[in-house]
């Protein structure tokens, strides 16, 4: 295939290709080679505050998008804490690393949407960059770290996208290495645990309808952002949780602490009210309408079984008296099994805690989402896409580097992240 009258378009493309990018690469080598300008001085401030003194000029080679160069730096050298340093590093965005900041980038974006492996092939296919999996790895995670900083070091509160503003949480769990998980209860016939879990917090605006009337996400205005944290807190802390804080931040993030309405969506777990309740005050909660049905569902099948004629038509009619903001019909049914089906009791407790978050028939005469679909999504886009692919066991530290990287870019974020990273490196 490309074969014409003898020739291989595709094998002739590739080598200009390369020839034009080394010819390329060798014209900024001698440019930044033949400018001194990076010499300073005899001394040289050093970060410990002592005067680091000039000590001549070092090679340094490394991965550009152009292909592999050679630079020649200024480098000062700190008797005080015997440690050297080049400025032209930091300003260049090469100190420590061997990779360009546009390979960097590249590599950071591969890594957060597909394994290492893949990233690396991607790197050589699409860019004839030459980067081995583990240095995809490595780099895609310190990237993710400090993206993970950035998005705890700097919140720039935007207003309110719309007068209606949604807020969901949600949690996945995420496969762990088993160096931690060490002493950790989970679900497994041995009472072990093989994942720990990442919590997300959602935020989106819903003005658009479908041909139904039903709200409907507005598109480009989802945000995530998410981690390996807990959202426990004891009365004795003085701070809110880790999570808490989080969610917080995206809500000030993302105006919406300032929404004229605000509205949390859950699927009902205790853990989602109580923040709420602390972190948002005032704002509707809503208990997802999917879960709850699901909720039902499952209560018919351990009273009926899963193939039983009686178990669909009992879960239709209590899924409809949902719709219908008839809750007494719906307890009233759950608690004539409560005594004899576990399954039954649970969502009996259920029901009961959350009455005041299902009135469906009121949310929707409001104009109100009434599914946390975009949280569902969420957590399945953010994690399970790039972290729950088969064989992949993970560090708590390199699965939230990942977790960052993919927040900030499905959330629109990572071109003013590297703006910023861009004008702190060239500032130094």
């Amino acid at each position: 295939p490309g074969a014409v009258d003898g020739l291989d378009f595709e094998a002739i493309e590739t080598a200009a290709r390369r020839q034009a990018l080394a010819i390329a690469a060798r014209a900024v080598e001698q440019r930044f080679n033949a400018d001194q300008s990076d010499h300073r001085g005899p001394t040289l401030s050093c970060p410990c505050g002592r005067p680091a003194r000039y000590a001549g000029r070092r090679a340094k080679t490394f991965q550009s998008a152009l292909g592999v160069l050679t630079l020649e730096r200024a480098y000062y050298h700190c008797d005080g804490c015997d440690a050297g340093f080049c400025p032209r590093d930091r300003a260049l965005g090469l100190q420590d690393s061997s990779l360009s900041p546009a390979v960097t980038r590249m590599v950071g974006r591969v890594g957060a949407m597909v394994s290492f492996v893949e990233g690396s092939v991607l790197m050589q296919e699409l860019a004839a960059v030459p980067v081995d999996p583990k240095q995809v790895e490595r780099t895609a995670e310190a990237l993710g770290r400090e993206v993970a900083e950035d998005e705890r070091r700097r919140v720039e509160p935007e207003p309110p996208a719309a007068p209606t503003m949604y807020l969901g949480m949600d949690g996945t769990g995420v496969p762990m290495r088993a160096s931690e998980l060490a002493g950790r209860a989970g679900k497994q016939p041995d009472g072990s645990a093989k994942t720990r879990e990442g919590k997300l917090c959602t935020v989106w605006t819903a003005e658009g309808r479908d041909d139904d009337g039903i709200p409907v996400r507005d598109p480009g205005s989802v945000s995530y952002s998410a981690a390996i944290e807990s959202a426990a807190s004891r009365d004795t802390d003085t701070a809110p949780s880790a999570f808490a804080q989080r969610a917080d931040r995206e809500a000030r993030r993302r105006g919406f602490d300032q929404a004229a309405r605000r509205v949390v969506l859950g699927d009902g777990a205790l853990w989602i009210w109580n923040l709420a309740d602390e972190q948002f005050p005032g704002a509707i909660q809503i208990v997802d309408l999917f879960h709850a049905k699901q909720h039902l569902s499952d209560v018919a099948k351990a009273i009926y079984g899963p193939g039983s004629d009686l178990s669909r038509p009992w879960a239709t009619q209590r899924h409809d008296e949902l719709d219908a903001g008839q809750l007494a019909a719906v307890l009233h049914a759950l608690r004539a099994h409560a005594e004899a089906n576990d399954e039954a009791r649970k969502c009996l407790d259920y029901v009961t805690r959350n009455q005041s978050r299902m009135r469906y028939p009121e949310f929707r005469a409001q104009g109100l989402c009434v599914s946390s679909g975009v949280v569902e999504a969420g957590c399945k886009v953010v994690v399970g896409t790039r972290l729950k692919r088969a064989g992949m066991r993970w560090t708590v530290s390199g699965a939230d580097a990942i977790i960052a990287l993919r927040c900030c870019l499905l959330s629109g974020r990572f071109e003013d992240f590297w703006e910023q990273r861009s004008a702190a490196a060239g500032a130094r």
